[in-house]
């Protein structure tokens, strides 16, 4: 009876985890060490200035292959440790303060939402991962059809 209740203890504190709301801001920490008096650059979030970063995400370096700074284009993947409810709802917020206009959006178990800036798309993957977190997958590429930012329609 006794490992009955801790059982259901144990998963009334993972279902009430699960439940929370989260209030997730961008970051922009840049990482520089000195090494023998030279400053080395950790490979951070701080260049990528286009694209709203969530708090303690951690870069999965392997996955990741941006290329330039104007446009920026590229895959970025990071995990972070919000549940991908409040990732989806992160994005949707944070992505027009970053100039980027909403074209389509899919909550699933895989999520997907699409964005627009000028003559770049960025889509974003979101995966749940065990204990509560997700990996971001963020991809952006150069577009043949700019829209304009105030209107939504093409430009041609």
């Amino acid at each position: 009876m006794r490992i009955i209740k801790i059982i259901s203890l144990i998963s009334l504190v993972v279902f009430l985890s699960a439940c929370r709301t989260e209030s997730i801001q961008p970051s922009f920490k840049s990482e520089n060490t000195f090494e023998n008096g030279v400053m080395q650059s950790t490979p951070n979030f701080a260049q990528f200035r286009e694209i709203p970063i969530p708090e303690n995400a951690t870069m999965d370096l392997e996955r990741t292959l941006m290329f330039g700074n104007d446009p920026l284009v590229g895959r970025l993947a990071f995990k972070v440790p919000y549940n991908q409810a409040n990732m989806f709802d992160f994005y949707m917020q944070e992505m027009p303060k970053f100039g980027w206009n909403e074209l389509t959006s899919i909550r699933a178990t895989n999520s997907y939402l699409t964005y627009q800036k000028d003559t770049r798309m960025a889509t974003i993957q979101l995966r749940s991962t065990s204990l509560n977190g997700t990996e971001v997958l963020f991809d952006v590429s150069l577009t043949k059809n700019p829209m304009s930012a105030s209107s939504g329609k093409s430009y041609y």
